[in-house]
């Protein structure tokens, strides 16, 4: 954020892109600065762009003007812009100059444009001359010349923004692309090289046996043409009569896919994920190998490229997005809401309350009466007219046409009538309201503008030649005006399209791109002959479309290639298939995720909004809670009726138990209309309603009616039970009961705040049962409770909202609990399950016992009470997800969804004794589960019933559906029958462990929060297909049927049979001379195309749903554009624009912000988003596992810095390349080249040996095993040898695949040596991991959905799309299809071979005898599992993936904690954890801070205060036990931000209480080290007036014998001291550490002085000298600096005898402390506390570390 500030204030040069622009268009020259001169040339640029559309054989042909028209065009534009560029370059000058012309960006590309053109007009000059060939390869000189509508769209681009920022943004945005763009080239090379080894090159055929294997044909080849197998035990195996044999065809006859080498493989694999044609390549590998390979490789391939990688682009758009709107607002404008325009907001009140409504002052009348104004504006009008519209909908959809010889006019007669009537109808609305508001009231508001336009066009739409044309969208158009009628649906199209620009800016764009990529393409490749794909503008923009809806779009790339190579050369053919890709790559990636950020940020809330939602979602949550579900609520409508006891003799040690809380409340309640009538008396000031926890909703109702008490008596008896209620308050804050606790005569002041005492004592209350272990805690240690009133008036005013949230869901609660007890104390048969076993029974406490029995995971010490660390916790909490009940029927479940998937039509469960068996067990163990939670917790009419919720009831209907299944076992099951419904109801069986996972019975609660989002998104678009169904339905209805003979034009000739050509492959082989086409007879048909028709409005909307997904639109376009001409194709390319990139988009945008909101980060604010995402990041790092240099060992040492040296990495990182690269080329035993790539790869595996040992000298075993990457090389490592073994020994295709799987697992090292790819390579394991529940939900959806195919679909006949591969007669294939179906493959062509019928199938007794569909099961079941698992499953990795990117791709900026501060923290965390164990005594927590650097900085001499809160706060976290990595790190996370801004309510408020708590206790340490110290000095004095008296007595004797022991005592310390030299000599050498025990126990250990010895003397100084500076060095503060210290001579004695005196104060373990007055002590005590008080810890730390 700071780099963001100085970047807006530092430079002001604004880069301008627009009219005034003066990059590009000079000054100096006054002509070219004209306005019209500028739009001149602006349209000329647009002219040039049509001009060069239009420039093409194909177009000239059919218009022959055209080639003068652009000939002279294109001359002029030429000529206007070459005077343009002359006159600049005239000004500025040429290379010279103060900005010369070709050193600037926009005039190199103005030349360039110019150069173009005139190579253009030559071009055409040569054409017409006829020295050119008008279909030559010159005219792809002409493509660029289409780019010179940028600039007229440079007009479109004004804004403002700093330079830097504008760089900074395209080099980030830029950066984060091409870091994307590489993670995707890497799995694209890593499927590529798996493809070249597991697949090679694919061309075995079936072909018949007398085929000439040199000479094949298209006759040689089965049909239809298959691939297979050359080993018997694997793929397919050709028939009787043919043989398989591979083809060496060219690559442009048999295709272009394939993995013969690495290019071709990479070429595959990026088309494989585009989801486009996958599956044609997968079936051919099945075919032609072992089948497993090609399963596993395009699942995994589909899932990593396809769902999570590509997905990441999104998140990429997404948050460049983000950071782009801020800077582009004044562009889009900023976002509002639904206002009535023109009008002004007055409150207006009444009896029953008050309301908003809107006045227009200002607004004209119009000339008819008020009465009129009122019809106008009331409900019954409006409704009339949604009836209204309603009905001619309705009539619409009635409109339907047959095939009977009737003219199609005869069909929409009577819809003519009735649409002359509501067009009527419609234009009297429009009068009538103008009559009544006046034209300028009428047009002011923009919807009466669109009503208006409809009636209008439809008046026009009347005239009879108009009736059925284009004008048909004014009246579908109406329906559009039911969206007013709903609120709700009316505020979320708004929310969407209200900010127009931004969507509109964003269409605009994708229509630019189109329009110039289409032209280019056009040019590019309209010199081909025969080929209609880019012979004209209006065919090159159909296949550009085409492409961006990557429908097809290999077909287009395949075909254009073909193409290129008949028509220039084969080595062409790789730079158009790069061409298209880098087209398909932009429009896919980058265009359609724009698309999904302009939606998400339309959903998005403004940041000025979250909190307040926060606000309002607590407050919601708080008063949820408190109602009781209604199947509970039954028991109120019931009389009361406790259970009573009587006692005749009650003895003298009996309780007395208390009284029922609801038996003595029921006589604090009046009648209801005395609580109503008080009801004010409350509300002006009287006791607050919270003083009265429990009231019952209804009165005691008597038998004899008792007399209404006087006023007085109320009050007193208000008063009683008020006192009453304090008194109990004031008992319950001092048994730290839970609850807001009013005060006595306090409450809420006349300004709606609290007062602070109020407020105090809730605070410390707060936090409910929890409390009770801190009884005194809010009080002070002498018992005052100033402190509180002081703490609470500093706390601000939001404080005390969230305190009374937190209090209200606290009372919420324990209303809600209170209701329960009441209901149980008065109703008997409340909480007993079945109304008949007990509450208290053993029998019930041994169900419960059983039900929720479950493994522990809290393994805690039995000494200590502490949770132990044990060893794959993760293992553990897995176990202990679910109870042992629930995972023995997890088991049950499991194994009976297995049986299931066995059954097959010809292995049915009534036949097969093993499978009722397994039936059997599942209904006995379901029974037996659901009979112990019906006995332990109730069915219906319990607190924890079976049916609470819809899992209940889910669970109860398979367990129904089972036995009835079970004891029915029907053995006929015709179709369409119950019994095939029962059967197909059983598949719902998987569903069943939805309900005992917790995290996957959360993902479905999830989705169905935000049902109502998916909801209204449903409706839009039912909407826009109704539009255009209904608009289809009356333009194209009956009019595209057309006989199957295309010879045949009228209906009276279809008639007969004729020979038509059967497909036989998709390779270009053709027959020979003398050979036919595969050809049969076929009858003549007149009839709709296969798939799709616009006879009536439900095939129509069936129609356009499959369009929606992508699939079908181009059946459509074609047949349209065959049957009724190319601008018909207009409707089908408007749809699907709208329908798909926007439609569907809206899916993505909705999905994942249901996401984010049930997640909790929709309502953050960016400080809070970005600290959770701190949060998560935090949590995921870990200490780094590299040790310390190994200083002590030479050789260590040296093998350490060459292998952290990052030219050692550099090389390692070249080997693991090329050892990949060896795989390029297919590995083959028989071939010589694989045995040379093998030695190589044994070379680079000893280099990779070599590497391991390296690491295991410098790291030690212990020390490189701890690294999780080392462990990953070192298995690596040892299988490269192993195969080294294999390969000089057995050398088989297994040990080539063997060695060929070592170098694919050595390839993966190489996301742990680039950055980039390492945190994208977590983003996608983070998402991986996340989205493990959702996966496998979605497996349990589509298993669910299989089962259910096998027996609807399980016999159906083949079909265009059913077949041999592709079908539902077992489980397995029933999978395999609907996962291709998720990748929606040809997904409605497969709904429409399941639909067939009789003539076209053979009907049967039982649904395994009949080979016949289900049009409506199929209908049902292929919309449903598509719309589920592809709108709103998938949609849910992109979320995660989105929530993942933003966690690991933070911007450094931004931040709160950057990576290189937490590896910075991990750096100084290794440098003090020397023995890698991950936790460190508590007192090294102060050498961590001290060498922290950054923004983790913490300066002891600066922020003294902070380093103590910190280290206090550390020690008070584990009771002073040992901290890990996590805790340090948490700390330092919470005291580098801002807490008010970063963390929600919740956590900011127990944030700031620990806070408060910790500033508490440093204060009362530093409180009580003060006066430890002042009690020290206090004894020191003492202690040194007795020992000067000491000394004077013994000065005397001392002096006497100096001089004769002088000589003696030099001699001894000379021999002393060279002792002590020598000890310390070898103490250094052996590396011992140097203590300061003695040192310490001498100064304050208070010990009595010995007798001193004259050999001391020497040693001493120097010791004592060398202590106290180590002590001033190693103690900056805290009681033991203020200990009292021993200084060298003493004070008054002269220096002839200090060198006996320090001997003789060593001696004796005397302390002299330093002089200081009482004040000054104080004052310099008070600025050394500000320090942390380390005491000796600290100085004993540093001692040893000397």
């Amino acid at each position: 954020m700071l780099g963001r500030k100085q970047s807006l204030r530092g430079e002001h040069i604004l880069a301008d892109y627009g009219p005034e622009d003066t990059l590009n268009e000079s000054s100096d020259v006054e002509w070219a600065n004209k306005r019209w001169i500028r739009w001149l040339l602006r349209i000329c640029s647009l002219v040039s762009l049509v001009s060069v559309s239009a420039n093409t054989p194909s177009s000239k042909v059919l218009y022959p003007s055209l080639e003068q028209i652009t000939f002279c065009s294109d001359l002029a534009i030429t000529f206007f812009f070459t005077v343009e560029m002359v006159a600049k370059m005239q000004a500025r000058g040429v290379l010279k100059g103060e900005v010369p012309y070709l050193k600037d960006r926009w005039c190199q590309y103005d030349a360039s444009m110019v150069f173009f053109l005139w190579i253009s007009v030559i071009l055409q000059m040569f054409e017409m001359s006829d020295w050119v060939d008008r279909h030559s390869y010159l005219s792809v000189l002409r493509a660029p010349r289409p780019l010179i509508v940028v600039r007229l769209i440079r007009i479109f681009l004004k804004f403002s923004m700093p330079k830097n920022r504008l760089k900074q943004i395209v080099k980030r945005s830029s950066q984060q692309i091409y870091n994307v763009t590489l993670f995707f080239l890497f799995f694209m090379s890593l499927y590529g090289l798996l493809g070249v080894q597991l697949f090679g090159d694919l061309r075995n055929h079936c072909v018949k046996n007398d085929t000439n294997e040199e000479n094949i044909t298209l006759n040689s080849l089965a049909i239809p043409d298959t691939f297979c197998s050359t080993e018997a035990d694997s793929g397919y195996q050709c028939p009787t009569g043919m043989k398989c044999v591979p083809l060496n065809l060219a690559k442009k006859v048999s295709g272009f896919n394939g993995f013969s080498d690495f290019g071709t493989s990479i070429f595959t694999v990026y088309q494989a994920a585009s989801q486009e044609g996958w599956v044609i390549i997968m079936y051919q590998a099945i075919d032609s190998l072992p089948g497993w390979r090609a399963t596993f490789f395009f699942t995994t391939m589909i899932f990593f490229l396809s769902w999570l990688v590509k997905n990441v682009f999104i998140a990429v758009i997404t948050e460049t997005f983000n950071e782009m709107r801020v800077q582009f607002q004044q562009i889009w404008g900023i976002r509002g809401h639904i206002q009535q325009e023109a009008t002004t907001q007055i409150l207006s009140g009444d009896d029953q309350g008050w309301k908003l409504l809107y006045v227009d002052d200002n607004k004209p009348r119009g000339w008819a009466p008020k009465f009129c104004m009122k019809v106008v504006v009331s409900a019954g009008y409006y409704l009339l007219i949604m009836a209204a519209i309603v009905a001619n909908a309705i009539a619409a959809a009635s409109l339907s046409f047959k095939h009977d010889g009737r003219d199609r006019q005869e069909f929409y007669q009577h819809y003519y009538y009735m649409e002359v009537g509501f067009t009527i109808f419609f234009n009297l609305e429009v009068i009538f309201k103008m009559w009544c508001l006046g034209l300028r009231g009428y047009w002011r508001l923009g919807i009466h503008k669109f009503e208006f336009l409809l009636a209008v066009g439809t008046t026009l739409r009347l005239i009879p030649y108009l009736f059925m044309t284009s004008f048909t969208y004014f009246q579908v158009l109406r329906i559009v005006r039911l969206i007013k009628a709903s609120p709700i649906l009316e505020d979320f199209v708004y929310k969407i399209f209200g900010p127009g620009k931004k969507l509109g800016s964003l269409i605009l764009f994708t229509m630019c791109l189109l329009l110039i990529a289409s032209s280019i393409s056009m040019q590019l490749f309209c010199f081909l002959k025969d080929y209609d794909k880019f012979e004209t503008f209006a065919h090159a923009f159909m296949s550009m479309f085409q492409i961006l809806t990557q429908e097809g779009w290999v077909e287009v790339m395949d075909e254009t290639m073909i193409k290129t190579m008949k028509g220039t050369a084969d080595e062409i053919a790789p730079i158009v298939a790069i061409y298209f890709i880098l087209y398909h790559l932009f429009v896919t990636l980058i265009v359609l995720s724009l698309f999904v950020a302009v939606i998400l940020d339309n959903l998005e809330l403004d940041e000025d909004f979250k909190k307040l939602k926060q606000m309002k979602a607590r407050e919601q949550s708080a008063g949820i809670q408190e109602t009781l579900p209604l199947r509970l609520r039954v028991f109120e409508k019931f009389p009361d009726r406790p259970t009573m006891a009587k006692l005749h003799k009650v003895p003298s040690d009996f309780s007395l138990p208390k009284v029922r809380e609801s038996f003595m409340r029921q006589y604090l309640e009046e009648e209801q209309e005395d609580e109503d009538g008080l009801a004010n008396v409350r509300g002006a000031g009287g006791l607050d309603d919270s003083t009265i926890s429990y009231r019952k909703r209804r009165p005691i109702k008597l038998l004899t009616p008792l007399s209404h008490p006087r006023n007085a008596d109320y009050e007193k008896k208000k008063t009683g039970v008020s006192n009453i209620i304090c008194d109990a308050n004031n008992q319950r804050l001092l048994l730290g009961d839970s609850g807001q606790i009013p005060l006595p005569g306090k409450g809420a002041h006349s300004h709606g705040t609290i007062s602070s005492k109020h407020v105090r004592l809730d605070q410390n209350v707060r936090g409910s049962v929890k409390l009770k272990q801190q009884n005194y805690d809010h009080l002070k240690e002498n018992g005052d409770l100033g402190i509180m009133n002081r703490t609470s008036s500093s706390r601000k005013p939001q404080d005390l909202d969230i305190k009374m949230l937190q209090a209200k869901r606290q009372q919420a609660e324990m209303r809600r609990n209170q209701r329960e007890e009441d209901l149980r104390e008065n109703h008997p048969y409340f909480d007993t399950p079945l109304f008949s076993v007990g509450r208290e029974c053993r029998f019930r406490k041994l169900c419960q016992l059983i039900v929720y029995s479950r493994y522990d995971t809290s393994h805690k010490d039995p000494i200590t009470g502490k949770e132990r660390k044990i060893k794959y916790k993760r293992l553990h909490n897995l176990l202990a997800l679910v109870t042992y009940l629930d995972w023995l029927m997890i088991l049950v479940t499991t194994l009976s969804c297995i049986s299931l998937m066995i059954e097959m039509a010809t292995y049915r469960i009534t036949e097969e004794p093993m499978l009722q068996i397994a039936e059997y067990a599942f209904v006995v163990f379901m029974s037996m589960e659901l009979g112990l939670k019906i006995l332990a917790d109730g069915l219906l009419f319990t607190p924890k019933a079976l049916i609470r919720d819809m899992a209940g009831v889910l669970d109860l209907f398979i367990y129904t559906v089972s036995l009835v299944f079970s004891c029915w076992m029907p053995k006929e099951v015709p179709p369409q029958s119950g019994a095939q419904l029962l059967l197909i109801l059983r598949c719902l069986r998987p569903l069943r462990i939805f309900n005992l996972v917790p995290h996957m019975r959360k993902v479905v609660s999830e989705l169905c929060k935000g049902f109502k989002e998916i909801l209204l998104v449903s409706v839009l678009l039912i909407v826009l297909l109704f539009v255009f169904a209904s608009y289809g339905v009356q333009m194209y209805g009956g009019r595209l049927a057309r006989c199957n003979d295309e010879t045949i034009t009228e209906r009276k000739d279809c008639v007969g049979v004729f020979i038509r050509q059967i497909f036989v492959t998709k390779m270009k082989l053709e027959p020979t001379d003398g050979e036919k086409y595969p050809a049969m007879l076929v009858p003549r048909v007149w009839a709709n195309p296969r798939r799709f028709n616009f006879d009536n409005i439900g095939n129509a909307m069936l129609a356009l749903f499959e369009v929606l997904s992508f699939k079908g639109w181009l059946d459509i376009r074609d047949v349209l554009k065959i049957r009724l001409g190319i601008a018909s194709t207009v409707y089908i390319h408007i749809f699907v624009f709208l329908g798909c990139m926007i439609g569907l988009t809206l899916f993505v945008g909705v999905v994942i912000a249901n996401y984010s909101e049930n997640k909790g980060t929709a309502l953050l604010t960016v400080d809070q988003r970005r600290w959770c995402d701190l949060k998560k990041r935090l949590k995921i790092a870990q200490p780094l596992h590299l040790p310390p240099r190994p200083d002590g060992r030479a050789f260590r040492a040296f093998i350490y810095d060459i292998t952290q040296n990052i030219y050692f990495k550099r090389f390692v990182a070249i080997s693991v390349i090329i050892n990949s690269s060896l795989l390029c080329v297919a590995w083959n035993k028989e071939e010589e080249l694989t045995k040379s790539l093998a030695i190589v790869s044994s070379l680079l595996d000893l280099v990779f040996v070599m590497e391991v040992v390296m690491k295991l000298i410098a790291f030690t075993p212990r020390g490189y095993w701890q690294s999780r990457r080392n462990r990953y090389d070192l298995f690596v490592t040892v299988l490269g040898v192993i195969w080294i073994i294999l390969n000089y020994t057995i050398q088989t295709e297994e040990s080539h695949m063997f060695g060929f799987m070592v170098i694919i697992l050595r390839f993966f090292t190489i996301t742990g040596k680039h950055a980039t790819l390492k945190m994208l390579m977590l983003t996608v394991g983070v998402s991986v991991y996340k989205s493990f529940f959702i996966i496998m939900g979605m497996f349990l959806l589509i298993l669910s959905y299989a089962l259910a195919g096998c027996i609807l679909f399980g016999t159906v006949k083949y079909g265009e799309s059913i077949g041999r591969q592709a079908n539902f007669q077992t489980a397995t294939n029933g999978i395999a299809l609907l996962f291709r179906i998720v990748t929606g493959e040809d997904w409605n062509k497969i709904m429409h071979d399941c639909m067939v019928a009789p003539p076209f199938c053979t009907p049967g007794n039982n649904y395994w005898e009949t080979d016949c569909g289900n049009f409506t099961g199929s209908l049902i079941f292929f919309c449903s599992f598509y719309v589920i698992i592809t709108y709103i499953v998938l949609n849910l990795l992109v979320a995660i993936i989105m929530e993942n990117f933003s966690l690991f791709y933070s911007n450094e900026e931004d931040a709160l904690l950057s990576y290189a501060d937490i590896r910075n923290f991990q750096n100084t965390w290794n440098v003090v954890d020397v023995n890698q164990r991950g936790v460190i005594p508590v007192r090294k927590v102060k050498f961590i801070l001290r060498l922290l650097k950054g923004r983790l900085e913490v300066d002891p001499e600066k922020d003294r205060l902070l380093f103590k809160h910190m280290c206090y706060e550390l020690e008070r976290l584990h009771n002073g036990d040992d901290v890990t990595f996590h805790d340090v790190l948490n700390m330092l996370s919470y005291r580098s931000v801002d807490i008010r801004k970063s963390l929600q309510l919740e956590e900011l408020m127990a944030r700031e209480e620990l806070e408060y708590i910790i500033e508490e206790e440093v204060a009362k340490q530093t409180i009580r080290n003060w006066l430890d110290n002042c009690l020290k000095r206090i004894r020191a004095q003492k202690e040194q007036t007795s020992l000067l008296a000491r000394l004077r007595e013994t000065n005397d004797a001392l002096m006497v014998g100096l001089h004769e022991d002088k000589k003696t005592q030099i001699q001894d310390k000379e021999k002393e001291n060279e002792t002590k030299e020598s000890e310390r000599t070898r103490e250094r050498k052996k590396g011992m550490i140097m203590t300061r025990t003695d040192s310490m126990t001498s100064i304050s250990g208070g010990r009595k002085f010995l007798t001193p010895t004259s050999s001391d003397a020497a040693l001493r100084g120097d010791k004592q000298t060398r202590h106290e500076s180590k002590s001033r060095k190693s103690r900056p503060s805290g009681g033991s600096k203020n200990l009292a210290h021993v200084s060298e001579g003493g004070e008054g004695i002269t220096s002839g005898i200090g060198g006996q005196l320090s001997s003789d104060i060593t001696s004796n373990k005397a302390v002299l402390p330093r002089s200081a007055s009482g004040s000054g002590e104080v004052r310099d005590w008070w600025r050394e506390q500000v320090g942390y008080n380390s005491g000796s810890d600290f100085s004993e730390e540093a001692d040893k570390s000397d």
